[in-house]
């Protein structure tokens, strides 16, 4: 990566506002998931270790600019306490004198901001919050590559305010990511699902152009057979993608490869009768709902052998029992691949650990949104922002 790191920073007796990504699942006031929690603190722990104050700022939910109680960061702060093993001094504010006191009055352990989504002028990029969340500090250093993609105060405006620098998650996300994009080992096996084409259609684009084989599951897959005027019953289908479906199709030629078989069903529904029928026998009024073991097969296959794989996306609705086998069967062979590994963020992350195959994986995304605009190839607001090694 060629942006500055907070390694070329010294830190020492300074004041460094830190952006995290904590914007994690919270129920009944306990976080249930912590992995991006657990994922910043290889940054905050080398701040500490460098003699740096350090304060924590991320947003949780969408709490639409004001204050809610459901939004609030104290079960994070406690989640943070017992993984950092170092006081967490949550205070009730973002910006103000309130902040100024922690940090005076800091003498070990970390401040953790209040959510800056509760201030409206947060998604803004407003300057005059950008000004007050800069105020006390020296440093600005983000790690929340999960929301690299928004041009927020948080994000964009401290970091042109303050001497700036990306964080060690950050990095790690770019440099795989860029190792995927930029020099792959190859062969290079992209494998994409979800819903809607609409939501793929640059990253599809883009990763036809770089990767020797692209496998597309999920239901957006129906989008293409229909273009190919197969029978897709009550499949989902984006009619106004037809013809960027039959356009990349045309242009990907053998590149592109589709589901052979498909789990259907009348209802989506745990209870609800299936069958495991060829795409291009679909009952009417049936709906396709997962790819079936034949797919599972071919696309196992095509992971076995490659050098380089980046998955993003399920295979079908593999929250529910009946339909998760298309999504389980990819991640296994990802997981059991001798490939370098990139899982792009989302509910494809959600299935790995599902499955408790995290640790087989080379890296797990923690920005689906922003892993699939920086695989389209757009600028991510967060990260162009942030000065290269040479500016410093």
């Amino acid at each position: 990566m060629d942006k500055k790191s907070v390694r070329d920073l010294d830190v020492r007796d300074k004041r460094v506002l830190v952006r995290v990504d904590f914007n994690v699942p919270v129920k009944d006031g306990r976080v249930t998931d912590d992995t991006r929690i657990n994922r910043a603190l290889p940054t905050i722990r080398y701040l500490l270790d460098s003699g740096a104050k350090v304060a924590l700022v991320s947003h949780l939910g969408r709490p639409g600019g004001m204050r809610n109680p459901d939004f609030e960061m104290d079960p994070v702060a406690g989640r943070l306490e017992d993984l950092l093993g170092e006081p967490i001094h949550k205070i009730d504010v973002a910006v103000g004198g309130e902040v100024d006191e922690a940090l005076d009055s800091l003498e070990s352990g970390v401040v953790l901001l209040e959510n800056c989504r509760f201030y409206n002028d947060e998604t803004k990029n407003d300057p005059g919050f950008s000004d007050n969340l800069a105020a006390p500090f020296d440093f600005f250093v983000n790690d929340a590559f999960g929301a690299a993609h928004r041009a927020h105060a948080t994000t964009v405006g401290v970091a042109s305010l303050l001497p700036s620098a990306a964080g060690l998650l950050m990095e790690k996300e770019i440099d795989y990511l860029e190792s995927v994009l930029s020099n792959p080992e190859r062969p290079f096996v992209a494998i994409l699902g979800g819903a809607k084409v609409s939501d793929k259609l640059g990253v599809i684009e883009s990763l036809l152009t770089t990767s020797d084989s692209l496998l597309v599951g999920g239901a957006m897959c129906f989008t293409f057979f229909k273009a190919k005027g197969y029978e897709v019953g009550a499949s989902l289908v984006e009619d106004e993608y037809i013809e960027d479906a039959k356009r990349l199709m045309e242009e990907a030629g053998d590149k592109l490869s589709l589901p052979i078989d498909i789990v259907a069903a009348e209802k989506m529904e745990d209870g609800a009768d299936t069958r495991t029928v060829k795409v291009d026998e679909m009952p009417s009024g049936w709906m396709g709902l997962d790819i079936g073991p034949e797919t599972v097969e071919l696309f196992a296959e095509r992971a076995s052998g490659a050098a380089t794989i980046f998955w993003n996306g399920p295979m079908g609705v593999f929250e529910m029992d009946a339909f998760a086998k298309g999504t389980e069967g990819v991640a296994r062979a990802v997981g059991e691949s001798e490939a370098t590994s990139v899982v792009g963020g989302g509910d494809s992350v959600a299935a790995v650990r599902k499955l408790g195959l995290d640790y087989e994986m080379s890296h797990i995304s923690t920005g689906g949104g922003a892993s699939l605009e920086y695989v389209e190839g757009k600028e991510l607001p967060g990260v162009a922002v942030l000065p290269d090694k040479e500016d410093s």
